[in-house]
Formats: C-alpha cells, structure tokens, sequence
C-alpha cells in the first residue's frame, strides 16, 4: 500500500482540502482590509505585558537562569514566552469565537460549500488565516525586543517561523473544539483552559518552582513546549532538545486538522 493510498484512507480527498483554500484566505483579506484596527489591536497585548511585568516587576527580581543556566535579566526572560503566549491567544480567539460565529450564525461556510469548496478547504483556509494574524503579531513585537534590547541572538529571527507553529498547533486544536460546541456559554471553557496555560507554562518563572506533579503538567502544556523553543531562540540557547518541543506541536496541529476538517465535513454535509 502506498503512503498516498494510506493518508486517503485516514483522510478522503473532501476532506483534505488543497488549493482553494486561498480564496477563503483571500475573503478574510477583504473583509479585514475596512476593520484594520481589530487585527492590529491584537499587538498591544502582549506589549503592555512586557512593561508591566518584564520591566516594571523585572526590576524587582533581577536576575533569573536562562535556558542553559547563564543569568538572564528577567525582561529576557518574559519576552520570549509573551511573544508565544500572543501566538497562542491570537490563534484560540481566531480559530474558536470567529469561526463559531460564521458556521452557526453568519451561515458562511453553507455559501462556501455552493462552490467546488470542500470542508477541508475551509479548515486550511481558516487556520492560514489565523497564522497571517499571529504572523503579524509576532514579527511586531519581535522588532520592539530588538530595539529594547532583548533579543541578543540572531537566531530570534526564527522565533517569527516559531510562533507561528505554535499557532498552527492551537488554531487546528480550536477549530477542532469550536466544531464540538452548541452555544456561547460553551466558549467559558476556552477562558478556563487558557488562563491556567498562560500562568503555568514557564511565562513567568521557571516550571521548577512549582510542586513536582504541577510540574508535570505543566510539561504536558502546548503553550510550555512554544515557550521553550522561543525562549531559547531569542537567546542563542539552543539545545538538541528542541526537536522533541518542536515535534510535539507539530503533531498536535496535524491531530487537530484532521479533526477539524472531519467534523466539519459532519456538520456542513450530512
């Protein structure tokens, strides 16, 4: 058996999606070109963060251990893991209040499968537009570390293609849960799981400060995997074991896809 013939198996062709994913890609452009500032606004989050908590209260706490030991000022140290905390909130809130407001309001993706579109296309459509949002995010806020001195490694560069993977991930696992939701009161589970992620993924402090099984819990955290892999980019500290961070949100995005585009095959064809 071919890997063609396997993955057609596990995923049917309408629902795979392919290239005409980009025209729905190509009307979130249109209708965000007149509502600008909703996707800009998204920028100043993180930012207040990081003067509040990274230079303010950074102040305070001096010091802390970067990745491979070496002291670090503490901005240092929140920068990286607010740039991938922007990443994951900009790809939940895109991916979960907006896509339920067009498949059980707005009725959007009933107009889109009157075209040759297949859910599929909608599912790639949706999270590509998603990772243009968190792209923007992060490659802003990545030029204000560098110009406030907190990225002091040329490898940042890749924390932009880094977050965005990160949002890859949490936009496919959204998309995936929106599709399982019945009403706006559902959406009180979005907030009660990624405020805990915000707090307990190594934002703030080193996962080593917390009690051995909050610990390991927090290693099983998507937002801690990003956190790593970012942090360590923005400081030149790489380690081998990025890869393991790496692989772990790739195939959380790839189990999220395949979800998604399932489930909505359910719901916009039975």
């Amino acid at each position: 058996m071919t890997t063609g013939t396997l993955i057609a198996r596990i995923v049917p062709p309408t629902v795979m999606g392919g290239r005409r994913a980009r025209h729905l890609l190509e009307r979130n452009f249109l209708v965000y070109r007149h509502a600008w500032i909703v996707v800009f606004s998204g920028f100043f989050e993180p930012l207040f963060y990081l003067f509040s908590m990274g230079v303010g209260l950074g102040k305070y706490v001096g010091d802390v251990l970067g990745p491979t030991g070496q002291p670090i000022t503490y901005a240092e140290f929140v920068a990286p893991a607010l740039l991938a905390a922007a990443a994951m909130n900009g790809a939940v809130y895109e991916s979960t209040f907006n896509i339920f407001f067009k498949l059980k309001y707005a009725k959007i993706y009933d107009a889109v499968l009157a075209t040759p579109m297949a859910p599929g296309d909608i599912a790639i459509g949706e999270i590509a537009w998603s990772l243009f949002r968190g792209a923007l995010y992060s490659a802003g806020f990545l030029v204000v570390m560098w110009v406030m001195g907190l990225m002091p490694s040329l490898w940042g560069l890749l924390a932009v293609p880094a977050a965005l993977l990160l949002g890859f991930a949490f936009a496919a696992a959204g998309m995936a849960a929106t599709s399982f939701m019945k009403s706006w009161q559902d959406f009180d589970l979005v907030a009660l799981v990624t405020l805990p992620l915000f707090l307990f993924s190594g934002t703030f402090f080193p996962i080593t400060q917390l009690p051995g099984w909050l610990q390991w819990a927090a290693e099983l955290s998507p937002l801690y995997h990003g956190v790593v892999v970012i942090r360590a980019l923005t400081l030149g500290m790489l380690e081998w074991s990025m890869l393991y961070h790496v692989a772990f949100l790739v195939v959380m995005g790839v189990v999220g896809l395949v979800v998604a585009t399932r489930r909505f095959e359910k719901l916009l064809l039975a």
